[in-house]
């Protein structure tokens, strides 16, 4: 037994052995993400701010809408760490409710493309035909035509002004990108054997649809979602800034940039301290979608 142990502790690889096929992948995967320093720290913080925006009653010092003018624009010190505002709201509070509206504004979002887009990529791909040629690629492709900013621009001034109102605008702007994968996804898996498989036994096509093609196609899906919402986090504040996302007092990031352009030279980090925690933010899950497309990419297995 001590034998077999301390040979087990020579071979790393020989627990790997005993595991199912697929824990043995989640574990390779896994190994592999954990490998990219930059995409743990990137990981790290993601979660940091997802509890920040979770806490932020806990954590904030001040009601994030109190106004106290006999603070008007003081500068950074030990009572307000990132000074105040031009009504004397303190900007760390601000700045800390202000990664609630970008983390529910990215993932509802994301969400609604993916509730939208997923279903018609997925048989619209199965299926292929006329409707999928002529209909729903066209369709994308106008959309697609579009830069993403200027169409969410339009669809919020369609909808009007409002959090609710910018996060469907850029929901809908990011269906296509979704509906183009998962299709692509789709008529990659429909091909392979397991499919032709599945159809020669008999079993219906909801059930290859579901049950077989659509997890196989989910680790691209997974990516392009991470990766998704960082860039609703930046349409979110720019229509914010614009004056078409969230609406004063709530606190925004994007809305707090607009509001500091005009005290660049008086009171800086009115918008330096948002401006930071965008910057940081999308960078940070930006590392973290890529180091999830690196892990499971089946090239680096």
């Amino acid at each position: 037994m001590a034998t077999a142990k301390a040979n087990m502790e020579k071979n790393p690889y020989e627990n790997m052995k005993r595991l199912s096929p697929r824990k043995r992948a989640f574990k390779q995967m896994a190994g592999r993400f954990f490998q990219n320093k930059l995409a743990v720290i990137g990981g790290v913080f993601t979660i940091l701010l997802i509890c920040t925006a979770i806490l932020a009653p806990v954590l904030a010092p001040y009601d994030p809408v109190e106004q106290d003018y006999a603070k008007y624009l003081e500068s950074p010190s030990a009572e307000n760490w990132f000074g105040t505002d031009e009504i004397g709201r303190d900007i760390l509070s601000r700045v800390i409710y202000g990664a609630q509206v970008s983390i529910k504004a990215g993932i509802i979002s994301v969400g609604i493309a993916l509730a939208i887009g997923l279903p018609i990529g997925l048989f619209s791909g199965y299926y292929r035909g006329k409707l999928d040629e002529y209909v729903v690629m066209r369709l994308t492709d106008a959309i697609l035509a579009f830069p993403p900013l200027v169409l969410a621009l339009a669809l919020a001034a369609v909808l009007g002004a409002g959090l609710e109102n910018a996060m469907l605008a850029i929901g809908i702007v990011y269906v296509p990108t979704f509906v183009r994968l998962m299709r692509a996804e789709v008529l990659s898996q429909r091909e392979r054997e397991y499919v032709e498989a599945a159809k020669a036994s008999g079993i219906r096509d909801l059930k290859i649809i579901f049950l077989h093609i659509f997890p196989n196609c989910l680790g691209p899906i997974l990516v392009q979602a991470t990766l998704a919402i960082a860039g609703a986090i930046i349409a979110e504040a720019s229509l914010s800034y614009l004056g078409l996302g969230t609406q004063p007092p709530t606190p925004s990031w994007g809305s707090m940039l607009s509001m500091g352009q005009g005290y660049l030279a008086e009171a800086p980090w009115i918008a330096l301290f948002p401006g930071v925690f965008i910057f940081i933010t999308v960078l940070s899950i930006n590392l973290f979608g890529d180091g999830l497309r690196d892990a499971l990419d089946p090239k680096m297995k």
